[in-house]
């Protein structure tokens, strides 16, 4: 198994159709790569590989993530789309390993999301968890701001402050996800 990471311009066709293929997202079944490339543009992914360079375990970052919490924005790396192409064989678990070593190394304020099923998966890999504080994040649906479908923020790398400011989520002290127009 070797640790990779590819920019979204350097993925190759056939990685494309086994990441959307992996992300089971109807809504992106169908995607061309060619849009698929300016759709995740801010992104990097990370994989493990066999031998054959196919695709183990696969996890996303979004480079375009960034939360207001009390009128100042904190830009993140967000890592979603975690899936392994195999379940119970420890994929998942040894790219999440290796992927908390690089943002570490690297020094990216990283942190995931989860439902509150998939602790016991997080906690095995050592991945520090601020229950419930997920919720406390708002979403921009047309005019609403509504509740994140999140349970958990999930902790792979961040600044004492910063995790200390997700830990202070309240609903008298929500945080609103800031996206780009």
């Amino acid at each position: 198994m070797k640790y990779q990471i590819k920019e979204t311009k350097d993925l190759t066709e056939n990685e494309i159709e086994h990441i959307l293929q992996l992300w089971d997202i109807s809504a992106w079944n169908t995607m061309k790569s060619a849009y698929f490339r300016t759709f995740f543009k801010d992104s990097e992914f990370h994989f493990l590989v066999d031998a054959d360079q196919n695709i183990l375990a696969i996890i996303r970052v979004n480079f375009d993530f960034t939360l207001k919490i009390a009128d100042v924005n904190y830009p993140f790396a967000e890592a979603v789309g975690l899936v392994s192409a195999h379940k119970k064989k420890g994929y998942g678990a040894a790219l999440v390993r290796h992927f908390k070593e690089n943002v570490i190394q690297r020094n990216l304020d990283t942190i995931g999301f989860c439902h509150s099923d998939l602790r016991p998966f997080y906690e095995k890999c050592s991945i520090e968890i601020l229950h419930n504080k997920a919720k406390m994040i708002k979403e921009s649906v047309g005019s609403e701001w509504i509740n994140s479908e999140d349970d958990d923020i999930l902790i792979f790398n961040t600044s004492n402050e910063r995790k200390e400011l997700l830990n202070q989520l309240s609903s008298k002290n929500n945080a609103y996800l800031i996206t780009k127009e």
